[in-house]
């Protein structure tokens, strides 16, 4: 842990004498730690601004209160230029393998379906849009700034992007998680939390279904349960095909932010290997979409 982020967190005037601070694994764009003070627990989140990702820590604070305030997340306790206090819950931090049994799918729908429905609520103050195909034109631009050996593959993916976004046509808008991983969903024994909101935002119900199942690698038939428990309906051919773009999207983005991170992220993780495995998956994805 650097001196200068441990000192600001025992600085923070929320505490009451010493506390223990312990660094989380995992974060891919902030620190996190877990703090003991006397009897209590909390997370403490650290990150800045990162435009490039389009990620707003004021956008994040706003979500994280309104998840709570909508039952979905822990309360945050204090928040201070970048440095965020979370209650602690007592929970397992899911797995991929956990998201599709049938013991946590349909509970894990109904926590995505009230993230969309409830939050908005709740928030408070301006809010962002999560747009996935502007995420990708905008990192396609900066791959280019950053003269990434990425960019010679980005005029045929944004072909690629620009037949998605056409295919999937209008959307309804609601607010949206945006980077369901399983690690993102907590399971205390009782009930289930949703948590990290760098990427909350009003979007398309399908980016976080899409997301779901590619960050999740659902089969074809929990696919299709998640879908029927979503909409309370069997899909139609028409949902399918849409649902089938805006997850190829999921994957489109999801690789090139790992293509971005290479060049901007000094966190200690190994991009090139997340980026050459998410490319995989969206090359899997594509194949099927191109099918239809």
């Amino acid at each position: 842990m650097s001196d200068p982020i441990l000192n600001r967190i025992k600085a923070l005037p929320i505490w009451q004498g010493e506390i223990e601070a312990t660094p989380l694994d995992g974060g891919r764009t902030n620190l996190n730690f877990t703090v003991i003070d006397g009897d209590s627990k909390y997370v403490v989140r650290f990150g800045e601004d990162i435009p490039a990702h389009h990620v707003m820590r004021f956008n994040e604070l706003a979500a994280s209160r309104a998840a709570h305030a909508a039952g979905l997340s822990p309360e945050v306790v204090f928040a201070q230029d970048g440095l965020t206090v979370i209650r602690h819950i007592e929970s397992k931090t899911l797995e991929e393998k956990d998201v599709g049994q049938p013991e946590y799918l349909a509970r894990i729908v109904d926590l995505m379906r009230r993230c969309h429905q409830e939050m908005p609520q709740h928030l408070r103050g301006p809010s962002l849009v999560f747009w996935v195909f502007h995420v990708i034109r905008d990192y396609a631009a900066t791959l280019d700034d950053y003269a990434s050996p990425h960019a010679t593959k980005m005029p045929e993916c944004l072909a690629i992007a620009e037949r998605l976004e056409a295919d999937i046509g209008p959307v309804e808008l609601v607010y949206g998680h945006n980077d369901m991983m399983a690690a993102n969903i907590l399971d205390d024994g009782a009930r289930l939390w949703l948590i990290d909101w760098d990427y909350a935002g009003f979007n398309s119900p399908l980016f976080d279904l899409g997301g779901l199942a590619s960050n999740n690698m659902l089969t074809e038939a929990q696919e299709l349960e998640m879908l029927r428990a979503y909409s309370r309906t069997p899909p139609d051919a028409a949902l399918l095909r849409r649902y089938l773009a805006m997850k190829c999207a999921s994957l489109m983005r999801e690789t090139i932010w790992s293509m971005v991170s290479e060049s901007i992220s000094d966190l200690d993780i190994d991009y090139a290997a997340y980026t050459e495995e998410n490319l995989a998956r969206f090359e899997a994805a594509y194949a099927i979409y191109k099918q239809g």
